[in-house]
């Protein structure tokens, strides 16, 4: 494997610069790009930093006359095969390390056979003592310069150019120019190449190329360059209002005012939305309003006679009852009240096609005019996580129904492990046979190993002759490649241990030499792990060493699968082939491994982290103006979800929508539901009334971004305040509120009083050039299409069918450096962009973030679920989960996301549901007293009311009944099962008495002692019963947390028997109070039936003699107590009964 760093130059110095702006770089980060004749123009990141701190900017090209020595290269082939030498190269490097590239031969053991995949297989070079690979076009074929077919690489016939006269090795006879065009022409489908720009063209404005501004003295620099940082923060009503209007004709960029016009056809045109809002039946809702507000008020009636009706018996009882009950009625109140607007939406698939996808006068080829979308997939430890999980989710994604080419993935892989890298290589050969697989015949779900376990018939509704045998042939691959996956631990293993012999041996070789005569100690060498080309691996070794462990390693890169041609490219009959691909677009999604740089001393923010580095990277890479970010467990259920999607951010008002959040669906669940694993009460109830307000929480996965969103930015318009109604709003209508700097964030020229100043933005977004010129291009490709004047925000049609950028060694090199460890310190990496770090639950903080600056969400419910995932169905993980979630609201109720100082822009219901997001865990403190109080009131035959009287039991009853109705309204309008709701219930107890009291403590003991909390990864793995898919669901595996609910349920069960046994051997029986008592104990115990299920294992291997010694326990503690502590009036149990 050969190695090419990018050597340190200066090429200029600035003539300002602000030091106190940017953070202290390390020098030694170099960085260079590669010019059109081959060669690599480096430069440090110093000269960027200046450029980028000083104030004044200056534009100059330097100019380099062809000579015999700079000869350059035909550019259709050139940008190719640059392009070809990037997805071949590992791009490693970070905190004071050069950024290199290693040419690799092989990534896996297997054969790479898509053109378009790393180490993809090609004919060598024919000039003798060079192994290079030929030149080739998108699939995979040799381009050949010459008619005599003599097979050259790049660099040789650069030689051949420079020093041969032009003269073809093979047949000697001199190369033509005009044949080179037709080869380039010919891989293209008769469409050449994009050429690069006259050198007055920048790459971002040939980005922006139809963008057409009415203010062309202000876009427009003094050098004639397209001044987007002007266009973007400084210009008045170019961000947020006005429509997109353009020129007559199509032609753009003219600079004369004069010609734009509106188009009068869209005047005339029909508009056609692509969402509708599916309000909820009067008959149902109104109902379910007047149930909730008749709840409220007998709540306080209860509680206002609660509190007058004191128990003078056992005071301590019932003041401890009324505290709770307090709390209780103020809990249900703030989860309630955000319930008040449900509604449901729909999206018109047919009309965003129509739209985005057919020809029309400003797009006559019909080609996609949809944005682009980055989906991002992250994984830490791929012994929890396994790679074959996280390979079918990205075979999910490469095979999902959305324009190959706007598709990007990047695969997060935080371990920085060999196994990961393997495994997502073998996921990228395999896409080549899955992926037009799934095209040719329509295969629901894309995730090979869930269409493969399907339960229901696979030939239903299928119509190709060839399906059968095609299915059989692609099911036996994928059982090779889950052979070839699960036997990669073993293969590295054996693979490293055969190299490091090697190592080793010629150590002692060496060292035998230099001592011919002494003795020769025994050589000790670092066991390294070697790739499947022969070289170390930069990332954590097996064996961890310095450089190479989970926390101490290279930025690491790999262009999986180059980006895709951008006209289709249809297979054909070929006999070689697994199945005929005629007719089918063969073309793969970009695909990206991304592995950031950790150092020892560096806080790396766990996921929040990992996310943000690949925003950056995506930025500088592909620049989707869409993010999509799964858990590498979650895949794509429902290929068209994208679309869907993609359906309210390109609607009228679409661009104010921070993200779509879809609801997220599991497998693998018992079919009972013993932990409420599928938690429909939340994704269907909850997730839907909030929709009705500011727009549901961010959930952590299965969500679509919009990329500005996460810079930080305000939503367009976000001046104007529109008046609310009902309870629906209630939003702020102050025109001129004190908003304080924290809430002012990064606000796009809203007003003259609030003018960006560009020398801050390194100081927010670091100091990469790329990064910071991909927002305006990321901005304006995120807009709705502007096909009517009531679109406000819009771009013209046509503007994105334009091919995007080449991959160059320079835009990987720079993505190297934006995922180093120092990048992010002294930016707003963290605080104000992107991913929020602080909490253990990064997902709702940053959610919160972007609904307090404006920004409105969408929850999206598919007809087909859009993501499947898995979920812990063990008892303990359950526990863990809940653990982490409840200690994150903990965290976000002591910080300054608490929704109590949220800014005027938040509607008032929304802040109640953010408010509610940070208190539940607290509730639990409330809840295990709650839980005593039954067993106390049997213990020292008291109750919480001095006797049972009608006021009483109607309270009781009426409060009861409209719970009961309050949740069949809830069933009636959100479609879930009253299964379902029973076992949110129970499952709100035995996380309330167990796992939210230890968030609370452990909240209470990082805001106090500043103790940090850590969690581990909840493991992916199933059980080692292979027989049964549930077998997880019987491990009982011990935790501190089930040492409250056992508690409860033992004492509640003990209290009974001494209840009981102290009514029958009283003189004068107490039957209301025991009833009472008894009453509530079983409500506690009913609720926690699931748990004690979970505590027994799989039915029928608990032993006889543990449910006997419990009985007897219970009977003779009861029996104790009762003696210890006899009914009143006697003095003996039972009158005269006594023991022998």
């Amino acid at each position: 494997m050969s190695s090419k760093p990018f050597k340190p130059s200066r090429l200029s110095q600035s003539t300002s610069s602000d030091e106190g702006l940017k953070p202290p770089l390390p020098p030694t980060v170099t960085f260079g790009r590669r010019t059109s004749s081959g060669r690599y123009i480096s430069y440090s990141r110093d000269d960027l930093d200046s450029e980028i701190g000083s104030n004044d900017f200056m534009n100059y090209t330097v100019h380099l006359p062809p000579t015999p020595d700079n000869q350059p290269m035909d550019p259709s082939i050139s940008q190719k095969v640059e392009e070809q030498y990037v997805s071949s190269s590992l791009f490693t490097g970070g905190f004071n390390s050069a950024t290199r590239a290693h040419l690799m031969d092989k990534v896996i053991e297997s054969e790479a056979n898509h053109p378009q995949m790393a180490g993809a297989k090609g004919s060598s070079c024919a000039i003798p003592g060079c192994d290079s690979k030929v030149m080739s076009d998108e699939r995979g074929e040799d381009i050949l310069p010459c008619e005599c077919d003599f097979k050259i690489c790049r660099d040789c016939y650069i030689d051949a150019v420079k020093t041969g006269d032009g003269m073809c090795p093979g047949c000697k006879e001199p190369y033509k120019n005009t044949e080179l065009d037709e080869v380039a022409m010919d891989d293209g489908n008769g469409r050449p190449l994009p050429l690069p720009p006259s050198s007055g063209v920048s790459k971002m404005e040939r980005r922006l190329s139809l963008m057409k501004s009415t203010k062309s003295a202000l876009m427009r620099s003094q050098t004639g360059d397209f001044d987007h940082n002007r266009w973007l923060f400084e210009t008045k009503g170019t961000y947020g209002y006005g429509n997109a209007i353009w020129p007559k004709g199509g032609n753009f960029g003219n600079g004369e005012e004069d010609d734009v016009v509106e188009p009068t056809e869209l005047m005339n045109r029909p508009w056609r939305p692509l969402t509708r809002k599916l309000k909820i039946p009067a008959a149902v809702l109104s109902p379910y309003r007047l149930i909730i507000f008749i709840r409220m008020v007998v709540l306080v009636l209860f509680l206002a006679w609660r509190v007058k009706h004191q128990n003078t018996d056992a005071i301590w009882l019932w003041g401890m009852s009324v505290v709770c009950e307090i709390w209780f009625a103020f809990s249900w109140l703030l989860d309630q009240l955000p319930k008040l607007c449900p509604i449901n939406r729909a999206t018109d698939l047919n009309v965003l096609k129509e739209k985005f996808e057919m020809p029309s006068p400003n797009n006559p080829t019909g080609k996609s005019d949809l944005p682009g979308i980055d989906i991002f997939v992250s994984t830490a430890d791929p012994e929890k996580e396994p790679p074959l999980v996280t390979a079918n989710t990205i075979l999910s994604i490469l095979a999902a129904d959305y324009p190959v080419e706007k598709l990007s993935c990047y695969v997060s892989d935080d371990g920085g492990a060999l196994l990961t890298f393997e495994a997502m290589a073998e996921a990228a050969s395999f896409a080549n046979v899955w992926v037009p697989f799934c095209r040719k015949h329509n295969i629901e779900p894309r995730n090979p190993e869930s269409y493969f376990n399907l339960k229901r018939d696979p030939y239903k509704n299928k119509v190709k002759q060839d399906f059968v045998k095609d299915r059989r042939r692609v099911k036996r691959e994928y059982d090779e490649f889950k052979v070839r996956i699960n036997g990669l631990p073993d293969s590295i293993r054996r693979r490293s241990d055969a190299f490091h012999a090697r190592e080793e041996i010629k150590a002692m070789k060496l060292q035998r030499q230099n001592k011919e005569d002494e003795p020769v100690d025994p050589v000790k060498i670092p066991k390294a792990t070697w790739m499947a080309d022969g070289t170390h691996w930069p990332g954590t070794w097996l064996n961890p060493s310095p450089d190479h462990s989970r926390g101490d390693h290279a930025g690491i890169i790999q262009v999986m699968l180059k980006p895709p041609s951008d006209e289709p490219l249809l297979g054909n009959a070929d006999d070689t082939k697994l199945i005929d691909l005629t007719d089918v677009d063969i073309r793969l999604p970009l695909l990206v491994y991304v592995s950031r740089e950790k150092r020892p001393g560096y806080d790396h923010n766990k996921k929040a982290g990992a996310m943000n580095a690949l925003v950056r990277a995506s930025a500088i890479m592909s620049n989707g103006p869409f993010i999509l970010n799964l858990d590498c467990d979650h895949y794509i259920y429902n290929s068209k979800a994208m679309m869907e999607g993609m359906c309210f951010m390109m609607d009228r008002g679409g661009d104010r929508i921070c993200y779509v959040q879809f609801p997220q669906r599991f497998e693998g669940i018992d079919p009972s539901d013993r932990y409420a694993n599928h938690n429909t009460v939340f994704f269907d109830v909850n997730m839907r009334a909030l929709d009705g307000l500011q727009g549901p929480v961010y959930v952590g996965t299965g969500c679509l971004f919009r990329r500005v969103a996460l810079y930080g930015f305000d939503p367009p318009r976000s001046k104007e305040r529109h008046p609310g109604c009902c309870s629906c709003c209630f939003g702020s209508r102050k025109k001129n509120a004190n908003i304080s700097e924290e809430n002012l964030e990064l606000r796009i020229g809203d007003s003259d009083e609030e003018e960006m100043n560009l020398a801050l933005f390194p100081k927010k977004f670091g100091n990469s050039t790329f990064l910071i010129d991909s927002i305006p291009v990321a901005e304006y490709q995120g807009r709705p299409l502007a096909d009517h004047p009531a679109v406000k925000n819009g771009r013209p049609p046509g503007a994105l069918t334009i091919p995007r950028e080449l991959l160059d060694a320079s835009t990987v090199a720079e993505a190297i450096s934006v995922i180093s460890c120092w990048y992010e310190d002294k930016t707003e990496w963290g605080q104000r962009v992107g991913w929020i770090y602080g909490s253990v639950t990064e997902d709702v903080v940053t959610g919160y973030r972007m609904h307090n600056r404006g920004w409105k969400s969408v929850y999206c419910v598919t007809k087909r679920d859009a993501f499947r995932g898995t979920a812990p169905i063990n008892l303990t993980d359950r526990l863990h989960q809940v653990l982490r979630w409840a200690t994150g609201s903990v965290e976000i109720f002591f910080s300054r996301n608490n929704a109590l100082l949220a800014s005027p822009r938040m509607k008032f219901l929304q802040r109640i549901a953010y408010l509610n997001v940070g208190i539940y865990p607290f509730t639990s403190i409330f809840l295990i007293v709650y839980c005593f109080l039954p067993a106390l009131s049997l213990f020292s035959g008291q109750f919480i009311v001095q006797t049972l009287n009608v006021t009483f039991l109607a309270y009781l009853l009426t409060i009861t009944v409209t719970l009961c109705m309050l949740a069949v309204l809830e069933i009636k309008w959100s479609g879930i099962e009253l299964e379902e709701w029973w076992r949110n219930e129970q499952f709100w107890l035995i996380g309330g008495t167990s796992a939210h009291l230890a968030a609370v403590l452990q909240g209470l003991l990082k805001v106090i002692a500043g103790i940090e909390i850590s969690f581990t990864l909840t493991s992916k793995s199933g059980g080692d019963d292979v027989d049964d898919e549930f077998a997880d669901l019987y491990i009982v595996k011990w935790t501190s947390l089930m040492i409250p609910p056992i508690t409860i349920m033992m004492v509640n069960l003990i209290a009974i028997a001494v209840g009981v046994s102290r009514t029958i051997y009283s003189v004068i029986p107490q039957w209301s109070r025991l009833l009472g008592g008894v009453f509530f104990s079983f409500w506690v115990l009913t609720h926690l039936y699931p748990f004690a299920k979970g505590l027994m294992g799989r039915r029928g291997r608990t032993p006889t003699i543990v449910f006997v010694w419990s009985g007897l326990i219970a009977i003779t503690i009861s029996l104790l107590w009762v003696a210890i502590n006899p009914p009143a009036g006697t003095n003996q149990i039972g009158g005269s009964f006594q023991f022998p």
